[in-house]
């Protein structure tokens, strides 16, 4: 794709909307190939998925830039996605790329939830390093540098793991800790515990990253099956900068199910062992009112029998509602949507236009 040859052109913002379905075959929205094609690296991408953040936007965007120019100069660029939000997250967003030729404001056709805005913002980034960070600033900016560091040593991933989460309810820190440690009993990859997406990629790790085209994404576990060289930087999470949690507890469950189910065919398997000891059960009681009936005892217990019978038949729903899980996945990847669908991308108009393409 050439760039335009003339500078008012050339201050448009990039408007494509369904344009940016590129590979439905691959079920993804491969707007990167318009954005990156044709392009040299940059030293570093920082990604930031934003949802109903205006107020926090500023905070953000200063702490990014000093952590950054302590790490890679100039050589940089932030990509803010905006994922369907409410509020004016999105004005602020486009006055940044108005104003800041290293930043690039991305808006989701619609929301389409944390882990889509995220893989939205890694397929756009062009730099060597992937710095992943929520908006919220709970994660610190300022543990860039040393997360540069230890890639510098050679990692490929460095992700920073929770020591310390302040302002958060007991029951989300309960709910965390419980979510981490069943996670690692029931999946087949080392998921790291007390980590979320706050992490340092590099540009081999991230393009297989890029590559997976599942819909029902967890990215954590998905970076974890990767593989290649991963390190942890402790730190104290820190309490939202503003406004409140964007992650109710019917988000938590649906992101909890994405994950086991992702990484993980033990459920399944739990339900045939609970299936084989329900009729174990069953079978002995059946041999139990038999011997009782050949020895002329009067077999009797309507109320017990009942019982039993419902909670067979409850087991057998959560079984079914088990097996319903996989086959709606299955379902929603055989339709091979994109995963997202960008309807614009903003930079500044002092930047090249050949850069953004």
């Amino acid at each position: 794709m050439n760039p335009p040859q003339d500078a008012e052109q050339a201050q448009q913002p990039l408007e494509r909307g369904a344009a940016f379905i590129l590979d439905i075959s691959r079920a993804e929205c491969y707007a990167r190939e318009l954005h990156v094609q044709g392009t040299n690296l940059l030293q570093l991408s920082v990604v930031v998925p934003c949802y109903n953040e205006e107020n926090g936007l500023d905070a953000l965007r200063r702490r990014i830039v000093a952590a950054c120019q302590t790490c890679a100069a100039d050589d940089y660029e932030i990509v803010l996605v905006n994922d369907g939000s409410s509020d004016r997250t999105w004005d602020v967003m486009a006055r940044f790329s108005a104003q800041d030729p290293r930043v690039v404001a991305v808006n989701l056709s619609r929301n389409h939830g944390h882990q889509l805005a995220l893989s939205a913002g890694l397929s756009l980034a062009r730099g060597d390093r992937v710095f992943i960070i929520d908006a919220d600033l709970q994660d610190p900016p300022e543990l860039l540098g040393e997360m540069m560091a230890r890639m510098d040593a050679g990692a490929d991933v460095v992700y920073g793991q929770r020591i310390e989460r302040q302002g958060e309810t007991r029951f989300k820190k309960l709910s965390a800790y419980l979510f981490y440690r069943v996670l690692d009993r029931l999946v087949d990859v080392s998921i790291p515990t007390d980590t979320g997406d706050f992490r340092l990629m590099s540009r081999r790790a991230l393009d297989v990253l890029n590559a997976m085209p599942e819909h029902h994404r967890f990215i954590r576990g998905m970076v974890s099956w990767l593989g290649f060289r991963q390190e942890a930087v402790p730190y104290a999470r820190a309490p939202r900068f503003a406004d409140s949690s964007k992650y109710p507890l019917a988000k938590m469950i649906r992101f909890a199910l994405d994950a086991i189910t992702g990484f993980s065919i033990r459920p399944l398997r739990l339900a045939s062992y609970l299936g084989f000891a329900v009729s174990l059960i069953a079978l002995v009681m059946m041999l139990y009112a038999l011997i009782s009936y050949l020895l002329g005892n009067t077999v009797s217990g309507w109320t017990s029998m009942t019982l039993i019978i419902l909670a067979v038949a409850s087991v057998q729903f959560m079984l079914m509602g088990v097996i319903g899980e996989y086959l709606g996945r299955l379902y929603m990847e055989s339709k091979r949507r994109p995963l997202y669908i960008i309807d614009e991308i903003r930079t500044s108009p002092s930047a090249s236009r050949s850069q953004s393409i």
